[in-house]
């Protein structure tokens, strides 16, 4: 059986992906994501910043093609400050390899000209989470200060999960492989210790996957590193879900009944995105069919971005205020 070692960081993702002997899955990522054809896998120059680390683990990839910038990250649980991270890593990229050294000079009279930036994280968790969408530095900001900000940056969020995005993943075979990889592997582990489930979808990858040689050579690393992320992700679950239950029983009853409203509210925008009805909600929700119809009445005029701050105000004065919520 093979056992947790913790000295494997680099993600399952980043070692498809993210190393120079693989820039023609890296390519494919890039045409899938931008809607381009680019033929040449050599055109790719990996930037990625090694020492720049997220809860210990490897899981960024940035390189240059065609005066692009293109810095993305994996993520198996949802993040809503990738924008702030994101930002952080751009620095530190450009400092290092842009304008650091003797290249250039920021104090120079000529025009430093860099490369535009384009932000992707891959999310694979199990939370519930639509096809797509745009994270923004500004949410972090003041609500009523975000338009006076200078400042803006973008991450797009794309669910990779096999049951989403099924035109991307078709048009990028390492990750609809590297997608059924991650499916079969949790599936399998509900009903069987993790480390066999992984032996198991390893042996039962289909022979005409591209990824499966360089996987099953490099056997071992790749059970390491997805045991490793296994025991991150169930240890960032049970640090949450302590976090919650502290704040339930310090915090006023005003202030959970807010939190389990604004919960609810943001499953529901989750599952309109996902195009389903008011009967559909209330079921899976488990929740009064009247209520839920309520919200929605309300979320559906922000459709179809559902932004969740300003359906949450909207509910909390048309629908809460009247205490039906």
């Amino acid at each position: 059986m093979v056992t947790i070692n913790r000295e494997h960081k680099d993600r399952l993702f980043k070692m498809i992906f993210g190393r120079p002997e693989h820039r023609q899955w890296t390519l494919s990522l890039y045409n899938a994501v931008n809607g381009t054809s680019y033929d040449d896998p050599e055109q790719i120059e990996f930037n990625t910043m090694d020492d720049v680390l997220y809860m210990g683990m490897k899981n960024d990839l940035s390189f240059i093609l065609d005066a692009w910038l293109s810095i993305y990250g994996h993520q198996s649980t949802f993040n809503p400050n990738m924008p702030v991270r994101c930002l952080f890593y751009l620095s530190w990229l450009w400092s290092k390899h842009l304008v650091g050294g003797d290249k250039v000079s920021i104090y120079g009279k000529r025009l430093i000209k860099l490369p535009v930036p384009k932000f992707v994280v891959f999310y694979n968790g199990t939370d519930e989470e639509p096809d797509e969408q745009i994270l923004h530095l500004s949410a972090s900001f003041p609500e009523n200060r975000r338009e006076q900000s200078d400042v803006e940056l973008k991450v797009r969020m794309v669910n990779i999960n096999h049951d989403h995005n099924a035109e991307l993943l078709e048009r990028c075979r390492p990750l609809y492989e590297y997608s059924w990889l991650i499916g079969k592997i949790r599936e399998y582990a509900l009903t069987i210790p993790i480390e066999k489930a992984v032996d198991r979808a390893l042996e039962e990858m289909p022979e005409g996957f591209g990824i499966r040689k360089y996987l099953m050579e490099n056997r071992e690393e790749v059970c390491m590193k997805i045991l490793t992320e296994y025991d991150e992700e169930k240890t960032m679950r049970i640090l949450a879900e302590q976090a919650r239950e502290d704040g339930f029983e310090e915090g006023r009853e005003e202030g959970r009944e807010e939190g389990e409203d604004h919960h609810l509210v943001e499953l529901i925008c989750k599952k309109l995105r996902r195009g389903k009805d008011v009967e559909q909600i209330a079921d899976e929700v488990e929740e009064d069919l009247t209520r839920v119809s309520r919200i929605c009445d309300v979320a559906e005029r922000f459709s179809p971005d559902y932004d969740l701050d300003e359906v949450f105000k909207a509910v909390e004065e048309e629908v809460l205020a009247d205490s039906v919520v």
